[in-house]
């Protein structure tokens, strides 16, 4: 577990300077399309999306917590809930994490934050009206397993970063279907940073999957394993796991961006049988070998 959470901090650091060094070059390109300086363009650039990032960074937990309609509850309003969290909480040596309902009739969950001082437990009322004691414990200790091993740091940041390579995209193609320019060399310009803008928001959806691919399964697993440790109950998890398969009813607020932060796939697609390649591409493990793995435990 303790070398999961060192991993992660690792991976931390590695997805900010590759994904550093991909913009720089990204910015070089437009710098080239554009006809200026590609240093100058990549310094400009490297400067703008280091603000963008550090804002974002900052204030992801909210945005996304207000992206799926999260509203901030306190204790009288769900005391059973707040004491399990809180009890939770003692137990993995946490800070106690702010507590959010998402009026949603699919059960689901997710925890948000840039570590474990700034974290934030999400539920939807779905996962509350068909949940037992014992299974809800299991779904906040497996989300309480998230936050204690900065597991929402890098899910966060992905969120962060692939939204700014959107954002990038979307000025780029816009700029340039709006720009009246004349004549042959700036047409050609504009043709450039077109492509360029259609190639990121092309290419965007793609990485946001392959960065997703390369933590989120092995995260799941752990969480799965150290929110059972945490309850010393498996059983509760593995039956809440077999509740949220079973529902048929989609998350309305659900999007890709955010899907890999939530328990379970908020898609209805996850209760069809799929193909290698079609697993090979999700978010999350095969629903069915996380509950067998919980009750070999």
């Amino acid at each position: 577990m303790y070398k999961q959470i060192a991993a992660n901090k690792r991976r931390t650091w590695i997805l900010l300077i590759g994904f550093g060094i991909f913009l720089v070059g990204v910015f070089m390109l437009v710098g080239l399309a554009l006809e200026v300086d590609p240093i100058a363009a990549a310094i400009v650039g490297g400067v703008a999306a280091t603000g963008y990032s550090l804002i974002s960074f900052y204030a992801s937990a909210g945005l996304t917590l207000a992206s799926q309609g999260a509203k901030e509850i306190e204790k009288a309003h769900a005391p059973e809930v707040f004491t399990m969290v809180e009890n939770l909480a003692i137990t993995a040596g946490l800070p106690m994490p702010k507590l959010y309902i998402i009026q949603d009739d699919s059960p689901n969950a997710f925890a948000t934050g840039r570590d474990p001082k700034h974290a934030a437990i999400a539920v939807t009322t779905g996962l509350l009206k068909r949940l037992d004691k014992k299974e809800l414990e299991g779904v906040l200790a497996h989300e309480m397993s998230h936050i204690k091993n900065f597991d929402i740091r890098i899910m966060t940041l992905v969120v962060v970063l692939i939204g700014f390579l959107i954002l990038m995209s979307e000025i780029l193609i816009r700029s340039t279907l709006r720009s009246r320019t004349r004549g042959r060399d700036a047409q050609k310009v504009m043709l450039i940073a077109l492509v360029i803008g259609l190639v990121l928001g092309i290419l965007s959806p793609f990485l946001a999957q392959i960065i997703k691919l390369a933590i989120s399964r092995s995260r799941e697993y752990l969480a799965d394993a150290s929110g059972a440790l945490l309850t010393r109950y498996p059983e509760g998890l593995a039956s809440a796991l077999e509740k949220i398969k079973s529902s048929d009813i989609p998350l309305q607020k659900a999007n890709h961006a955010t899907a890999h932060l939530y328990i379970s796939s908020p898609f209805t697609e996850k209760k069809v049988t799929k193909s290698f390649w079609q697993k090979l591409f999700l978010t999350h493990p095969p629903i069915d070998e996380r509950i067998s793995k919980l009750r070999s435990m």
